[in-house]
């Protein structure tokens, strides 16, 4: 066995954890503006990640949608219909 092998076996043997990772030191707690300033450079470098549609995509996109909405307002016009009929008749109205 080779010597930093050995050092890592003894290592993970003398902390009882089975081979588990040795204990890591706890990083320093930042400051509340310091992670307002972590926070806003994320959401910046994550928005530059983002692609926006093509004028094309969009307006495809965008029929899509209404004649999903369109689709489903006539759904529940009928059906609203349907059990209001319904309970005109059982209740006699």
């Amino acid at each position: 066995m080779s010597e930093p092998a050995r050092a890592a076996a003894s290592g993970a043997e003398s902390t009882g954890q089975g081979g588990a990772h040795p204990a890591r030191k706890e990083p320093a707690k930042r400051g509340f503006f310091a992670r307002i300033a972590l926070f806003v450079r994320q959401v910046v470098a994550e928005l530059r990640k983002v692609v926006r549609p093509t004028r094309s995509e969009l307006l495809n996109y965008t029929a899509v949608v209404l004649v999903f909405v369109a689709v489903v307002m006539a759904f529940v016009t009928v059906l609203d219909l349907g059990i209001g009929l319904a309970v005109g008749w059982v209740f006699g109205g």
